[in-house]
């Protein structure tokens, strides 16, 4: 299960998502019509549930936490939270505890101030430290730390020191993802600052070395972490697995049947008050592009994808074989995208 929370204090420049900055005055009938959402829809026991944005953390982490009990779960079940570190405190995380909340996602996206104000974002990060130590006295039993790399300006010194800082504070999972230009955003406006491939690569791979050399493994392709900490909710998107998302503009999959919600918050809340559908669209997939897509999600993680589906020759560089499987090496994970068009 995904849970969407549209809101936020100040809008990223490089984000495209559906949040807004300006619809605080929803946030009680927003999350309202959620828990409406979930108790009258027939759900099975989640494997997972994902609360994320948005902010999850600018709403009430009460009546957040009222939401979250509502899903039905596995008594295994994964249960995530994203957290802005600026907002998090012990009360906060002692109300998502008591609604079964197991994980939280902190979005540090850099530890140096200037590389945070290109990427348009403005928390401080003596902030992030002072989370991650909120989060250990909380006894939860994992946690993700999250960053970005290939903003404007940031130096690979700069790039090194986010990552020094964040291992400092012994995270047992870490997810980098390369700056990504998004349609619509500040940052696609302005081509002086989109990231340069050559850039990403040094720093990916700079990435790679410092966060394997302390002990987490890479597991797909953006994921590092500790062993028995992946994050299993991606893991069930990386697998084609039934997913059910909630909230204005959330995803769903079920058996080849891809479906959104409306885009916006007001006409969420008007869909489930008016006891109607919140759908907005759906797309049906037939085998072969469900096969490729499943491939291509397979591909980016540490299994591989069974040799067969993939020509190999001529990628002597970029993919490993192991156990009847082909792996991306490290240099085919920096060409991903460009191995995947070799599946079959």
């Amino acid at each position: 299960m995904y849970v969407h929370i549209p809101f936020c204090q100040k809008r990223c420049d490089y984000c495209a998502f559906a949040t807004w900055t300006d619809r605080h005055h929803l946030h009680d009938q927003y999350l309202a019509a959620l828990r409406v959402d979930i108790e009258t829809s027939a759900l099975p026991p989640a494997n997972t549930i994902f609360v994320g944005g948005g902010t999850p953390t600018q709403v009430d982490s009460q009546a957040l936490a009222a939401v979250i009990s509502t899903i039905p779960r596995t008594a295994d079940a994964e249960v995530t939270v994203e957290c802005n570190p600026d907002d998090l405190t012990a009360e906060m995380l002692h109300d998502f505890q008591v609604a079964g909340v197991n994980r939280v996602s902190i979005g540090v996206q850099s530890m140096d101030p200037i590389v945070l104000r290109s990427l348009g974002r403005w928390h401080v990060p003596a902030n992030v430290t002072r989370a991650v130590e909120l989060v250990k006295q909380s006894g939860l039993p994992t946690w993700n730390l999250d960053v970005i790399y290939g903003a404007a300006g940031e130096t690979v010194e700069q790039w090194r020191h986010t990552m020094q800082a964040i291992l400092m504070l012994e995270p047992p999972h870490v997810s980098a993802y390369g700056l990504t230009v998004e349609a619509g955003t500040p940052l696609a406006s302005d081509p002086s600052r989109h990231p340069d491939d050559d850039d990403l690569a040094d720093k990916y791979e700079l990435a790679d070395d410092l966060l394997v050399a302390a002990g987490l493994d890479n597991y797909e392709v953006s994921n590092w972490s500790r062993p028995g900490h992946e994050s299993q909710h991606n893991r069930l998107y990386w697998m084609q697995h039934d997913y059910r998302g909630f909230g204005c503009a959330a995803h769903s999959h079920r058996s080849g049947r891809r479906s959104w919600n409306v885009r916006t918050p007001e006409r969420y809340i008007a869909a489930i008050e008016g006891s109607a559908s919140p759908e907005g669209g759906f797309e049906l997939l037939d085998d072969a592009t469900r096969r490729i897509e499943g491939l291509q999600l397979a591909l980016r993680m540490r299994e591989g994808v069974p040799v067969g589906s993939l020509e190999i020759s001529g990628l002597d560089d970029l993919v490993t074989l192991n156990d009847g499987r082909v792996q991306l090496s490290r240099r085919g994970r920096l060409l991903a995208n460009e191995v995947s068009l070799r599946l079959n």
